[in-house]
């Protein structure tokens, strides 16, 4: 279990996060009501077809922050086919489930969607292995904005480098391009970024000051035809007709996207300092917008912004692959506030709202109201 809570980064510790919030064993088990009809799920079929055609796969853990420097500067990926949990309980228009997602894991970790996010410092190369010895299918790893050698670009079009099925390969990746990046598999694209093969490359500048807080988002639009067809379900996917129709952030859906360890609130303190790393692994443009709280763009697609350039706003709109890097003060009446996409059918689960690509920034100095705690039982969290 981790020992930190929140988004990814440097949320409060597990520890804190029971004291404020009183929620040791205390909140009612999933399962529960909320806004929204529990029969507006997002997939069509019946929760037993759901099972059933996810057999024996394992299950989706929240992606982890590996910092690869502390590893000699070596990492190895691999795939793993997974069932994926949006959204497990019945509030808010769930379950919601994709049955078959391709996940990255790295090591001897979980597999998650996101991928495990790569973090490294400014100056060092990484030796990025992907195992593919017990794989189904080809892959690659292309990774964007750094400069690399011709062959370790990763696509297998331009490079005639692909890593079939019982291959293994490893890819020199310099972190000579400080800033938050992407990496996504870049063979058949568009079918296997949709099956969730992405996740966030982070190389942090030599003499990186870190915010009090800072948290890593992850937004992604799917059409959960693709995952139910891929899962031998009843479903015909057709990439030039993709209808979106589940939404996540870091992989979850509203409301389990303020779960404390499986989703991704946006936990602060009264005076903080708070970075948050947009990135945007799916189609489709995503405006976010964060309630009651002026922040600035300060990075894009790992170029610093100037001083001069920067401004004041609470909504950013981020294209496919891009990712926005925003810095704000937690100076707001101490609550909990929406940060979610302003295009208002991504933040439903089928008809249901509110849900989707919805999370919120969370101060702790209100974990201790009812309002939490209603929260806290729409995202099935058990204590």
């Amino acid at each position: 279990m981790s020992k930190r809570v929140g988004a990814p980064g440097s949320g409060i510790s597990r520890r804190d996060f029971v004291k404020a919030s009183g929620l040791g064993g205390t909140v009612a088990l999933a399962g529960c009501t909320a806004p929204g009809n529990p029969q507006d799920s997002v997939s069509t079929s019946t929760e037993a077809s759901a099972s059933q055609a996810g057999g024996d796969l394992p299950t989706t853990s929240p992606p982890e922050i590996v910092n690869v420097d502390e590893q000699g500067g070596e990492v190895t990926l691999s795939s793993v086919p997974a069932r994926h949990e949006a959204h497990p309980g019945e509030s808010m228009g769930g379950p919601v489930e994709l049955p078959q997602v391709w996940a990255f894991k790295a090591d001897d970790g979980d597999p998650s969607v996101p991928g495990p996010i790569l973090r490294t410092t400014e100056g060092e190369d990484m030796e990025v292995t992907f195992d593919n010895t017990d794989g189904k299918r080809p892959h690659t790893v292309h990774f964007h904005a750094v400069r690399k050698k011709w062959e370790d670009d990763g696509v297998p079009t331009t490079t005639g480098i692909r890593i079939d099925p019982g291959e293994k390969h490893t890819y020199t990746i310099p972190a000579n391009v400080p800033g938050t990046h992407l990496y996504h598999c870049h063979y058949q694209t568009h079918r296997h970024i949709d099956m969730g093969m992405y996740g966030i490359f982070r190389v942090d500048p030599k003499g990186y000051e870190p915010a009090d807080k800072e948290y890593f988002l992850t937004l992604k639009e799917w059409d959960s035809r693709l995952n139910r067809q891929m899962a031998g379900m009843d479903a015909n996917y057709d990439v030039r007709n993709r209808r979106p129709d589940t939404f996540t952030i870091n992989g979850k859906s509203a409301p389990r996207t303020l779960h404390p360890e499986d989703g991704s609130p946006i936990i602060v303190e009264q005076g903080d300092t708070v970075r948050i790393h947009f990135c945007n692994n799916g189609y489709m443009d995503h405006p976010m917008h964060i309630h009651n709280h002026r922040f600035q763009v300060v990075a894009k697609d790992g170029g610093t912004i100037p001083d001069v350039a920067r401004h004041d706003q609470d909504i950013t709109s981020i294209p496919p692959a891009g990712r926005h890097t925003i810095e704000f003060e937690a100076d707001a009446d101490p609550g909990i506030y929406l940060a979610h996409c302003h295009k208002v059918s991504h933040a439903m689960n089928g008809s249901a709202y509110p849900g989707g690509m919805v999370t919120g920034v969370v101060y702790k100095e209100a974990m201790d109201t009812d309002i939490f705690k209603q929260l806290m039982e729409y995202a099935g969290y058990e204590g």
